[in-house]
């Protein structure tokens, strides 16, 4: 506390480790490090080391605090505190997500990967001027929302001079610090313990004893300083105290407050007002300190003690010391400094803090500060403290005097709980909201969200009843919304759709008009009760609302649902209407984007890939499958990848396919996806075609088939009719084609639909050469060109059969160019033996020879090729400017060149590695 580097005993290698750290940023490299250990350990005291040989470098410094983990971002606000005069240097979506979170301007709430984006850039600015050392101690107590951005920061760090060391107390519980480097802070050896003890014990002290204290404190550096000072003769001669099983912590904080015990009953209370005003700001305090009626100077005796400082700010020399103060007092006590903190707190300025403090100092039932509380919690929403919004609202319900306000209450807390990713703990206030008086509306309100969570758990079918049953108590536009969850739900679930969809007709009339939910729901559900014929009038409706759907006007999270595979997208899909699903798709990631939904923006990204597959764009739909996968590695949840599954059964590549479908059939299968089963259904068939392989390609074509799975089933039609013609399998053929022709019958068939349903009949042996050139004519010119490469290559195939070589050669050609330009390895050489058979050659395409890239690399050089800026890139891919400035400076060494219009001109292949 004097501000002097504290002298270690023992800690040789963690000093040196400490040191590199340093030395790394001050040469501009990012370093991060989480300092594991007991309390008591050492951790503090390293980082104190740390910071008193950072000279040159600019210091940051917050710590956790238990009693603040309700209220959202305010460890992070105290690292980032001195720094704010920057925040005007920050792109705009950065400046407003940032300020929002702190409170310093309102708007919506900003996704928390945004604000972490924004931490990310902030840190990198100040750390232009000089080397930045980030250091947090007690991370266990942090707030949720800053533990988890800080964490999001350690993993985005890479080439700035910026040190970031966490200090966390183990076990750490929830906090999401998994795979970033770490040092295990273990006690100290025997030697280096003897040492430190011998440093604090006056006087000689017996062998044996000096052996037992080590064994016990396990090279507890804090332990074997502070409990030595009230030892009595007896237990130098003993040893420690005598063995009560209390962990050492409990022992360490005992030890402190015997050097409390002597002190004035004015400093005692002063210390628990302190130890209660988490933030140490002074003024606060010695205002407290006036309404408490204090002496004149309280703290001179607390600081003759050396356990605090005061200054500008409050320090405890340790966090246990504060602890110790704090669960010393008794429920009266505690309850006394939060009232008269919370009285000296300025409501106008700090409302939260304020209401906070009143919580505290409240026992029995009070409205008044049960309504406060929740307003706290509806600003801690705001800002995007949803965990913190859900522990708020929790303490607001058990304020509530009235039974029926406090359920609904705890119906709140619920959702923020599950918008936090809480399910477990959402499902046990539902429990508790369930218990308050009879009211059918907060019941149905009450099954909806447990329904909600079910799909959220991948409960699929859990999900589709109770959703159901909800939907049945609900009224109007709830109702009806709740039904098209519903079956939502059991269209991704596959999970009893049929019956679902019945269901589903019993729900309200629309309204009128009606909405975009209203014809979505109708048009599914008469899709899969009264088949393709009867719901394609509704289908076209529910589309052209979607697509003419104003996202000014509507909620965003309904828009994004209603864009995507649960609603309109599927949809789309299911009347093979590429350019509407593509719009869809587009619009789903803009929004996303906008708004900062990284989980929707990942079903957004395959949505999108899939129609840039379909278009043969392979590059540009693996640069969107890399992206999902980055989303997940920095949300730390998983890829929704099938589109990557498509895309490797398309390159045909066969091993590298098989196992990715496979894998991903699995894991979707485990997790009651039964949509992604299908899928990886269809994909084998697509791999398999390609091959070679009709008859693997029939029997998992004709499982998708059989299975009445909406969009999928329309694209494993086509699979199952062109692997039936080479097996022989006619009947197939034919109820492939029935299938189509249903589709092409309709009043508003697109010209996919009606390309297939001529391919089916050349298949199906309708007078194949009329039939094969008008599929090809409806195609060209759409951006089709898969199906328009396989459509020539099925003619040519057709036409070599039937003797005529020079004919097929025309359309093998186009095949094999087409096929080998999109990287369609399987049906380039499929198309290569087709002409080897006409008696004409084809060479088989080779590879680039340029240096492979990473995924990262990989990103970055699409959206340079792009035109975008490197804060735009930062921006699109969580990373810094700086780094992506380190990424394009290792990617023009692996392509020979020296600058961004070489880069977009270079005629070389970028192929991301595997």
């Amino acid at each position: 506390m004097s501000g002097q580097e504290p002298r270690l005993v023992g800690r040789g290698d963690e000093l040196a480790l400490l040191d590199d750290v340093l030395a790394a940023a001050r040469a501009g490299r990012s370093r991060v490090l989480v300092l594991r250990g007991e309390a008591g350990i050492g951790k503090t005291a390293l980082l104190d080391h740390v910071a008193a040989r950072a000279a040159g470098c600019r210091v940051a410094r917050t710590a956790g605090v238990e009693s603040e983990r309700e209220l959202p971002y305010a460890g992070l606000q105290q690292l980032c505190a001195p720094f704010l005069d920057r925040l005007e240097h920050l792109p705009a979506p950065q400046r407003t997500a940032l300020g929002t979170a702190f409170g310093l301007t309102s708007g919506t709430p900003p996704d928390r990967f945004l604000v972490g984006l924004a931490v990310l850039t902030l840190l990198g600015e100040v750390a232009e001027d000089r080397p930045l050392l980030c250091l947090v101690d007690d991370a266990q107590w942090l707030d949720r929302a800053s533990a988890q951005t800080l964490a999001f920061v350690g993993r985005r760090l890479l080439a700035e001079p910026i040190a970031l060391l966490i200090a966390v107390r183990e076990p750490a519980g929830d906090l999401d610090l998994a795979g970033l480097p770490d040092l295990v802070v273990r006690g100290l050896g025997e030697a280096e313990a003897h040492a430190l003890l011998e440093s604090v014990i006056k006087g000689p002290l017996d062998p044996r004893v000096r052996d037992r204290i080590i064994a016990e404190t396990h090279g507890n550096a804090l332990a074997l300083v502070e409990l030595p000072r009230f030892w009595t003769a007896a237990e130098r001669a003993d040893g420690l105290l005598s063995p009560d099983g209390d962990a050492l912590a409990e022992r360490l904080e005992r030890c402190f407050l015997q050097q409390l015990d002597p002190l004035p009953p004015d400093t005692r209370k002063l210390l628990l007002a302190a130890a209660a005003e988490p933030l140490g700001d002074a003024t606060l305090l010695w205002r407290a300190a006036g309404e408490l009626g204090l002496g004149a100077d309280p703290a001179a005796a607390a600081e003759t003690t050396g356990l605090i400082e005061f200054g500008s700010r409050i320090r405890f020399r340790h966090p246990l010391v504060r602890s110790a103060v704090y669960r010393s007092a008794s429920a009266r006590e505690r309850q006394e400094v939060h009232r008269v903190l919370a009285a000296v707190t300025d409501a106008g300025v700090d409302p939260d803090r304020r209401a906070w403090h009143r919580a505290q100092a409240t026992v029995t039932p009070d409205e008044d500060v049960a309504a406060e509380l929740e307003r706290s919690a509806g600003r801690a929403q705001a800002r995007g403290g949803l965990a913190a919004a859900a522990a708020l609202l929790e303490q607001a319900a058990t304020l509530t005097p009235d039974p029926a306000l406090r359920a609904r209450r705890e119906l709140a807390a619920a959702r923020a709980k599950r918008g936090a990713g809480a399910l477990g703990a959402a499902l046990g206030l539902l429990g508790a909201a369930e218990a308050g008086p009879p009211d059918p509306a907060r019941d149905a309100e009450i099954e909806r969200l447990r329904g909600q969570i079910a799909f959220d758990q991948r409960r699929g079918g859990d999900a589709v009843e109770l959703l159901l049953h909800a939907a049945g108590s609900l009224e109007g536009g709830d109702a009806r919304e709740t039904y098209l969850e519903a079956l939502g739900a059991a269209v991704w679930a596959e999970s009893d759709v049929v019956e679902a969809a019945r269901r589903t007709r019993a729900a309200p009339a629309a309204q009128v008009p009606p909405t975009a939910v209203d014809l979505v729901l109708d048009a599914l559900a008469t899709r899969l009760t009264d088949g393709y014929a009867a719901a394609a009038p509704l289908m076209t409706q529910a589309t052209e609302a979607v697509r003419t759907l104003d996202t000014g006007g509507e909620n965003t999270e309904r828009v994004l649902w209603l864009l995507g595979n649960r609603a309109g997208g599927t949809l789309a899909t299911e009347m093979l209407d590429h350019a509407a699903g593509r719009a869809f798709a587009e619009r789903q990631v803009r929004l996303a984007r906008e708004t900062g939904a990284l989980v929707q923006l990942q079903f957004a990204l395959n949505f999108l890939a899939n129609h840039e597959l379909l278009a043969g764009e392979l590059t540009a739909a693996q640069a969107l499958v890399e992206e999902d996968r980055l989303l997940a590695d920095v949300t730390g949840g998983r890829p929704v990848g099938y589109s990557a599954i498509l895309l490797a059964a398309l390159r045909g590549r066969e091993a590298v396919a098989t196992a990715e479908i496979a894998t991903a059939a699995a894991q979707a299968a485990e997790r009651g996806q039964g949509r992604v089963v299908r899928f990886a259904g269809y994909a084998n068939a697509v791999l398999a075609n390609g091959l070679g392989r009709h008859d693997v390609a029939r029997d998992a074509a004709r499982r998708v088939f059989e299975h009445d799975t909406v969009g999928h089933q329309a694209l494993a039609t086509a699979e199952l009719a062109e692997a039936a013609s080479r097996t022989g399998d006619d009947d197939l053929v034919a109820a492939a084609l029935n299938r189509m022709s249903e589709r092409a019958r309709t009043a508003t068939p697109t010209a996919w639909t009606r390309a297939l349903e001529a391919r089916l009949r050349a298949l199906a042996g309708d007078r194949p050469g009329e039939c094969y050139a008008e599929s090809i004519a409806l195609l060209t010119g759409t951006p089709l060109r898969i199906d328009l490469a396989r459509g020539h290559l099925l003619f040519g195939e057709w036409l070599r059969r039937e003797g005529r070589r020079t004919d097929a050669r025309k359309h093998l050609r186009t095949a094999h160019a087409m096929t080998s330009a999109m990287g369609l390895e399987a049906f380039a050489d499929r198309a290569r033996r087709e002409l080897l058979a006409t008696g004409e050659t084809a060479r088989k395409r080779t590879t680039g020879t340029a240096e492979e890239l990473t995924a990262q690399e990989f990103q970055i050089v699409r959206l340079a090729r792009e035109g975008l800026s490197n804060p735009e890139i930062g921006t699109r891919l969580f990373l810094s400017p700086r780094t992506v400035e380190w990424h394009l400076r290792k990617v023009f060494g692996k392509l020979g060149i020296s600058s961004r219009r070489q880069l977009r001109d270079a005629a070389v292949d970028v192929v991301a590695a595997p």
